[in-house]
């Protein structure tokens, strides 16, 4: 019988599908600084929320770009999740279509900074 995947290795899992294995460097950054924020960065979203049945982890980025998109101000956070969605099958056209709906709640200040954020993602993907 194998054993139960810990919360955190639950969390981590989901954290490689989404942002590849890139994201464990970053997290040994985080876990330098706060070990603890890390700890609950991993296993609250990623092992709780992110592991639920119900959505497909495209739709949950797309919802993240949308929520990311619709605060204005988290720009690092945003360009990792636009990362995450176009690693889980979004494409730049959905990312886009995502931030102009976002303009209608967000204003346009907000949908002008998450379109130079994705513009900065696309420029990655294509040097």
């Amino acid at each position: 019988m194998q054993a139960e995947q810990s919360r955190f290795d639950r969390g981590l899992d989901r954290m490689r599908a989404i942002f590849g294995p890139e994201i464990e460097a970053a997290l040994k950054g985080l876990s330098a600084t706060s070990p603890d924020l890390a700890r609950c960065l991993v296993e609250f979203p990623f092992a709780e929320i992110y592991t639920r049945p119900g959505l497909d982890l495209k739709t949950r980025e797309m919802l993240t770009v949308a929520a990311l998109t619709v605060l204005g101000y988290p720009q690092a956070e945003l360009k990792e999740h636009i990362r995450g969605a176009l690693n889980v099958g979004c494409t730049q056209n959905e990312v886009l279509e995502i931030i102009l709906q976002m303009a209608v709640y967000a204003g346009f200040p907000a949908a002008l900074g998450a379109v130079k954020t994705a513009a900065a993602v696309f420029g990655e993907s294509t040097a």
